[in-house]
């Protein structure tokens, strides 16, 4: 039995951080970031234009059915078309190679079919402006103003590919097996808690699995 983890978060939540605490503690493989890498190199896109299409998806007004793969577009949205099939494509990959903790992507969504356990990360507007403004770049500073505007943009594209690739409202607790708030938590608190968790979840779910044999 396969056991992956899928996190999707709010930006500034900790939701990273949190997937890749979770894979160390679990002995689990870690995928984030590297899918963008592995994308790129394939695909010879730029990896900025990558990390945005493969989290956001494609823009609203585009005609779109998902089932593994996408539906083809009118050509100029062809570069859209080539991340997200190969995004999918890949996600199964590594789903099918080892147990691991996969972020964004809409993951759980992509990798139903093993039944992951799905995770939403959350935090209050306040508890993101101050996580972001630690993990600031050097050199790179946004007001208030701009952080905000920011999360919401992203949050925005988060919740728009959510909605063309499952229909279901990003974040609506009913599409998850736990939601976490980390608000005023050290993400590093929470781990334990959500191991604990994660082995219940796993332990039922082979249960499941002997008595339906």
């Amino acid at each position: 039995m396969r056991k992956i983890i899928t996190i999707s978060r709010e930006f500034g939540s900790g939701g990273r951080e949190l997937g890749k605490r979770l894979a160390e503690a679990l002995g689990m493989a870690y995928y984030d970031r590297e899918i963008v890498t592995a994308l790129a190199e394939k695909s010879g896109l730029a990896e900025e234009y990558i990390e945005n299409v493969s989290e956001r998806g494609i823009p609203r007004y585009y005609p779109i059915t998902y089932a593994r793969t996408f539906t083809r577009l009118p050509a100029f949205s062809e570069p859209h078309m080539k991340v997200l099939n190969e995004q999918n494509r890949l996600l199964l990959e590594l789903a099918g190679k080892s147990d691991c903790v996969i972020v964004g992507r809409c993951a759980d969504v992509i990798l139903r079919e093993y039944q992951p356990l799905k995770l939403f990360v959350y935090a209050s507007p306040e508890s993101k402006m101050q996580r972001c403004r630690l993990r600031e770049e050097e050199g790179r500073h946004y007001t208030d103003r701009e952080l905000k505007r920011r999360m919401a943009q992203i949050d925005s594209g988060r919740a728009r590919y959510r909605e063309l690739t499952d229909g279901n409202k990003w974040g609506e607790k009913s599409g998850y097996h736990l939601c976490i708030n980390t608000t005023e938590l050290e993400i590093k608190s929470l781990v334990g808690a959500v191991c604990e968790f994660a082995s219940c979840y796993f332990d039922e779910k082979k249960q499941g699995m002997r008595e339906n044999h």
